[in-house]
């Protein structure tokens, strides 16, 4: 257990720290045990709990599993035909998954919990060389226990992949660019309360040592490359503008140009070329239309036409990172408040900080300027955002631990009433209204561990050194949101009346024999249909209302009979609408008596 990952990179800059930083043996048995039942349980657990929802998540699954089925590793294919939405960091990553595991909904969303995790612990690593061990660790804990990063860990989708190597190559970047160096801003981070004067953010970095890990470029330029091209490869060419633009303003503010031109390394340029360009080229060799697809209807016309529906306003993602970082956003709000009027003052802010500051604003900026908005995109920003609001708690909370503990405190009795509201909606509808009794049950369990975390928080807003006992409450406040993960996925599958991923769906029909390939649907939402031919391994297409023909009818509703039209008729099929929401149709031909009548059905 000691020796995990996880808990190599909190101990890295131990021998660096005053003594009365230092974590006893017993703390850091109980810290890396916190933070590995908190990695697992946010990243790994209940993987399988449901089945493929929306309709990104069947359709990922699909390509992936006919890559694996197949053997062409070069053209995604969506139901036989070629799919260029998106490129195929993921499909690959599910594919193996499915190879060495099965074909499953855990296997299909393992790439994104396993880079939810590195992406997690390179950013910790980050955190320790910059702000020190104690805002790694948590980090560790408050990261992965966040709205956003549980939610997309569990999706199989190319989000997660796209912000995990993207983090990686921001950490990458960051030693390239000398700011990942540690420097006396860990031991001011812990003299600073004691002296009553400075933060950790106002210390600027000293000159690398000469055996640090920085001093050779080689590795740092490697891996940069590496992951800048798996960046490319999960999600296309917008991982080199977040990047680019993100050190293009950094440069700007601390006028380091010299450094900014390190991350055009030979060494980079030619792995992120071998990484990232043989897929590309191989595709556009096969498909004559990729680039057109892909580069311009997917990239250009996606961002800067609302040709694809997602429209939204300017302000969205500040909205969305508020969700996303529940149960934390009060330490969000009050450490940019905090943190804001600190920088007006001061107008000092280290190399680092404004590197992470930069990130977070442009990937912020670049996505609200988009004409086509989903959550996922603004994902990248979400770690880099919780790092600034940890290091601001930790340098700045010993002149505002009350105004902190205010708003820590005001968040958990706002979820306190919210989740008093919901159980006795719960109790009232109990009896009229199952499921809205489930879902009330399912949003009280979420605000209580929401309200609980925000009050065990509150207990260690001063210095661990100054208040362990109110450290030790502080700490626990993940375990109330780790009960909440575990019951909560647990108990998905029955928060609906039926199942909406079309699993049980499928399950139904190959129970009663119903011949797949004359199968139709009607009034169905399209997540599900796409989530129902993936688990029938056929394409089940929507019901032509022009062009009825003999076979079978998926329909929501009995009125069957005005959707075929004339000469057809529709003979209902004992079906379980309890657990699949839907009628079953068998549609024929009407039998005709004269030549005049079979040409009226005709």
């Amino acid at each position: 257990m000691l020796n995990s990952p996880a808990v190599e990179l909190l101990d890295s800059a131990q021998a660096s720290l005053p003594p009365a930083t230092k974590l006893s043996h017993s703390a850091q048995i109980a810290w890396s045990v916190l933070i590995v039942a908190t990695l697992y349980v946010c990243y790994f657990s209940h993987l399988g709990a449901i089945g493929f929802v929306g309709p990104d998540e069947p359709r990922y699954a699909w390509i992936a599993r006919d890559m694996a089925e197949s053997g062409d590793w070069v053209t995604p294919r969506l139901y036989g035909k070629p799919w260029f939405e998106k490129p195929p960091l993921y499909y690959w990553s599910a594919a193996f998954s499915f190879k060495v595991f099965g074909v499953s909904e855990a296997a299909a969303r393992l790439p994104s919990a396993i880079a939810a995790l590195l992406a997690t612990l390179a950013l910790a690593w980050l955190a320790v060389r910059i702000y020190g061990p104690e805002t790694a660790r948590w980090l560790l804990l408050l990261l992965p226990t966040s709205v956003g990063m549980i939610g997309f860990s569990h999706a199989a989708s190319t989000d997660m992949l796209f912000s995990a190597t993207l983090t990686l190559a921001l950490v990458a970047a960051a030693v390239l660019l000398r700011v990942a160096e540690p420097t006396s801003v860990v031991v001011a981070q812990h003299a600073a309360p004691a002296a009553g004067t400075g933060t950790a953010s106002t210390v600027s970095n000293a000159t690398p040592s000469p055996t640090s890990f920085a001093s050779t470029t080689s590795l740092p330029a490697i891996l940069l490359g590496v992951f800048l091209g798996l960046a490319v490869l999960a999600k296309g060419p917008a991982a080199l503008i977040l990047l680019g633009g993100a050190v293009f303003f950094w440069a700007i503010f601390t006028k380091r140009w010299r450094d900014a031109f390190r991350l055009f390394h030979p060494l980079a340029i030619v792995v992120f070329c071998l990484t990232a360009l043989p897929w590309y080229i191989l595709c556009a060799r096969r498909n004559p239309d990729f680039f057109r697809i892909f580069i311009i209807e997917h990239n250009f016309k996606r961002y800067l036409t609302p040709e694809f529906q997602h429209i939204q306003p300017f302000w969205y993602y500040a909205v969305v990172v508020l969700i996303a970082l529940l149960p934390w956003t009060a330490l969000l709000l009050w450490s940019a408040i905090t943190g804001t009027i600190r920088l007006w003052r001061t107008r000092k802010i280290s190399d680092a900080t404004l590197l992470l500051l930069c990130w977070a604003a442009f990937c912020l900026l670049f996505f609200s300027i988009s004409k086509s908005k989903l959550p996922g995109y603004i994902l990248p920003a979400i770690p880099a955002i919780l790092v600034l609001a940890l290091h601001a708690r930790f340098a700045l909370a010993i002149r505002g631990s009350k105004s902190l503990l205010l708003s820590v405190l005001t968040t958990g009795l706002f979820f306190t009433v919210a989740f008093t509201l919901a159980e006795s909606f719960a109790s009232q509808y109990s009896r009229a209204s199952h499921m809205n009794a489930r879902f009330a049950f399912a949003a009280g369990l979420i605000l209580g561990s929401f309200a609980a975390a925000n009050f065990l928080l509150g207990f260690g807003v001063r210095p661990t050194a100054k208040n362990k006992i109110g450290a030790v409450f502080a700490a626990c406040s993940v375990l109330p949101i780790l009960l909440a993960v575990s019951f909560t996925e647990k108990l998905l599958p029955s928060f609906f009346p039926w199942d909406a991923s079309g699993r049980t769906l499928a399950e139904e029909l190959r129970r009663r024999d119903i011949p797949t390939d004359k199968l139709a649907a009607a009034t169905m939402q399209r997540g599900q249909r796409y989530g129902l031919s993936f688990y029938l391994h056929r394409e089940v297409l929507a019901w032509d209302r022009q062009h009825p023909h003999d076979g079978y009818l998926l329909a929501g509703g009995k009125y069957c009979t005005g959707m075929v039209g004339e000469g057809f008729t529709c003979e209902e099929v004992p079906f379980d609408l309890d657990k699949t929401g839907y009628f079953l149709f068998r549609v024929k031909l009407r039998l005709v008596d004269s030549a005049a009548d079979r040409g009226k059905v005709e």
